[in-house]
């Protein structure tokens, strides 16, 4: 949808529907289906590589974890080190009102594969907030693009890839 600088709300089928199992709009909540590798990269610490070609298009893994209110957010940001990775990721969504719903996720203690994956400015993967049973998305990865076996598997952690150029909202110094 070239013309709209944001994109519409995703939703998939869920417990209120009468589709069953079986319907193809019940894919994040399904999980993880390719085989992925946690790997020592040369200069970035961990990451994550497909071990299989990934079609373009095709959902890769969630970005999971423990979801967090604005407040714990900052305080467990703010006790930590500046050694210390940190692992949280605050999506914003900007709604059709001008309001902005927050969501802070937080995969430290309680995550997956998700949490390995490193920022590329040329990412493979795109993040979508999906919702299933909650207003709470799921923080989707998809293919951006088709992904040979033994790439590494990134995304840009602004979430920029999808944003058309002054899209947002917001309109913070580039130091922020």
């Amino acid at each position: 949808q070239q013309e709209q600088p944001f994109s519409r709300p995703v939703f998939e089928c869920n417990s209120l529907c009468c589709c069953g199992e079986g319907c193809q709009n019940r894919l994040v909540q399904r999980g993880l289906r390719l085989r992925l590798q946690v790997f020592r990269t040369q200069r970035k610490g961990w990451g994550v590589r497909a071990l299989q070609p990934v079609p373009a298009g095709s959902f890769v893994c969630e970005y999971a974890g423990e979801v967090l209110g604005f407040a714990e957010a900052r305080r467990r940001i703010r006790a930590q080190s500046p050694q210390e990775p940190n692992y949280i990721i605050a999506v914003r969504e900007h709604l059709h009102d001008g309001r902005v719903m927050e969501t802070f996720v937080d995969p430290t203690r309680v995550g997956n594969v998700g949490r390995f994956l490193n920022h590329s400015c040329e990412p493979n993967l795109f993040m979508v907030p999906v919702r299933v049973d909650s207003m709470v998305p799921k923080l989707a990865l998809f293919a951006a693009a088709d992904i040979a076996a033994g790439e590494e598997l990134t995304y840009d952690y602004s979430g920029r890839f999808r944003n058309f150029p002054g899209a947002s909202r917001e309109h913070k110094a580039v130091e922020e």
